[in-house]
């Protein structure tokens, strides 16, 4: 299963509306977890079993709960039985295959 989310605090007392701080807590959750993962701008990509991705998640969310008196959670999941695991960069190169394969036709 791959889970994207996005976590972030609200009403804080940062003035510059900035959220780094508790994005970098949330990350640092998710790369001690040991779970396969991605970061990018917007979301955080996790790859693991039902339980395990939401225990992290969970724990980022709580994480990021310290840095405002509100948080905003965004969640993706991609619940595809049969495939347990690589689907973090199965997918990825499965689309540029595609992409190869129009262009070169």
């Amino acid at each position: 299963m791959l889970f994207a989310f996005s976590v972030a605090p609200t009403g804080g007392g940062d003035p510059s509306g900035s959220v780094h701080e508790a994005v970098a807590e949330a990350v640092q959750i998710v790369r001690d977890s040991g779970l396969p993962h991605r970061t990018d701008a917007m979301f955080t990509t996790i790859e693991g079993d039902w339980d395990e991705c939401m225990a992290v998640i969970k724990a980022a969310t709580e994480a990021v709960g310290k840095y405002g008196n509100r948080v905003s959670l965004v969640l993706k999941a991609d619940i595809r039985p049969g495939h347990d695991s690589g689907e973090l960069t199965g997918k990825l190169d499965r689309l540029e295959d595609a992409i190869t394969r129009r262009t070169k036709g």
